[in-house]
């Protein structure tokens, strides 16, 4: 077998190699990628997806270093579980089952401890999946911030969806299930390095129940999915216009965004396409059956302000361009280095 050639060429690892945007894509596709590869991890889906005796299984991973390790609207172990399970119905999996491992920090205040695991206690209770194993590690004083929690989650995939890029088609609609940029900028203001003040709580939480509306509704019109975590709107539309060789088209004045998100964007110099959302997900589907997905979003509790975004169309290929309503247009790329850094 012919040996692995390594692409990667920076020096060393960055905080932006963590962002979700360009450096990140380097790394995985430069690195992690020709090291590692075999045909399922090849996809790079937010959740692998192995056949076994007749079912596809999902089974993902995942590792929550946010700083501060409680917000508005959320903590650390909340996130854990969330982010895991939407890892899995971004792929139309149903949550199973939950692995957690900690690194403990010695010094942490073992309230600190109780605290985020009780509320991973709850996260997973609303998720409907319970936590069935893990393992614990400690390192010395000043080793680690506190403590990071890194997750395994498994899903079973529901047999009516077949979601990937190369399913997406000139035509299709992409629908959005809610506002955008809340958790980043949260989780940015919560540091308090800022004097900005804002009534905004984080966006944390289960997406499954959304999922499987949209599934029920409209199973055989369903293409992609994706959760914009890190990078934002723009990345994930970025990855799947350049994955599926098609070019995405947003519609500026559609586009959720609260005006305190809008605001703190504004003061900072970020795009609210590039803020990453914890409990939003961005969904493509077939023409004829947009508004019947925006239906059904909206009729089940938490998806009431889905909203019709963009559509994809055949060129440019691999690039997101957004429209005003003046006419006007804008091509909107991955995120470029990491202006949140540890926000999830």
């Amino acid at each position: 077998m012919a040996e692995a050639t390594v692409r990667f060429r920076d020096t060393c690892i960055e905080l932006a190699h963590g962002a979700g945007g360009k450096a990140s894509r380097r790394l995985i596709e430069g690195l992690f990628l020709p090291l590692l590869r075999n045909p399922t991890l090849a996809g790079l889906a937010d959740a692998a997806v192995l056949e076994l005796e007749g079912l596809r299984l999902a089974l993902t991973a995942d590792s929550f270093v946010v700083k501060p390790i409680v917000f508005p609207g959320g903590s650390l172990g909340e996130l854990a579980i969330n982010g895991t399970v939407n890892d899995l119905a971004m792929v139309g999996a149903r949550p199973l089952a939950l692995l957690a491992t900690f690194i403990l920090e010695a010094g942490l205040d073992a309230g600190v401890l109780e605290t985020q695991v009780k509320a991973m206690a709850q996260a997973a209770e609303r998720a409907g999946v319970p936590v069935v194993g893990g393992d614990t590690k400690v390192v010395e004083h000043g080793k680690a911030d506190s403590l990071y929690v890194t997750t395994a989650g498994l899903g079973l995939v529901d047999p009516r969806v077949d979601l990937s890029p190369k399913a997406v088609r000139p035509g299709d609609q992409v629908l959005l299930s809610g506002p955008i940029g809340d958790h980043g900028v949260t989780v940015l203001l919560a540091r308090g390095e800022l004097d900005l003040e804002a009534s905004l709580r984080s966006d944390t939480r289960p997406v499954w129940f959304l999922v499987e509306a949209l599934i029920e509704k409209v199973a055989s019109g369903l293409r992609w999915m994706r959760d914009p975590t890190r990078g934002g709107v723009a990345t994930a539309l970025n990855e799947l216009a350049r994955d599926a060789g098609v070019g995405v088209v947003l519609f500026e004045e559609a586009l959720p965004v609260r005006e305190e998100v809008r605001g703190a964007c504004e003061i900072l110099g970020l795009d609210p396409l590039h803020i990453a959302c914890e409990g939003q997900f961005l969904a493509v589907v077939a023409k004829e059956q947009g508004e019947a997905a925006l239906e059904a979003l909206r009729r089940t509790p938490g998806g009431e302000e889905a909203c019709l975004v963009g559509e994809i169309r055949a060129e440019p290929v691999g690039t997101v361009q957004v429209l005003s309503r003046y006419g006007g247009s804008r091509v909107v790329d991955m995120l470029v280095g990491d202006p949140l850094p540890r926000i999830c």
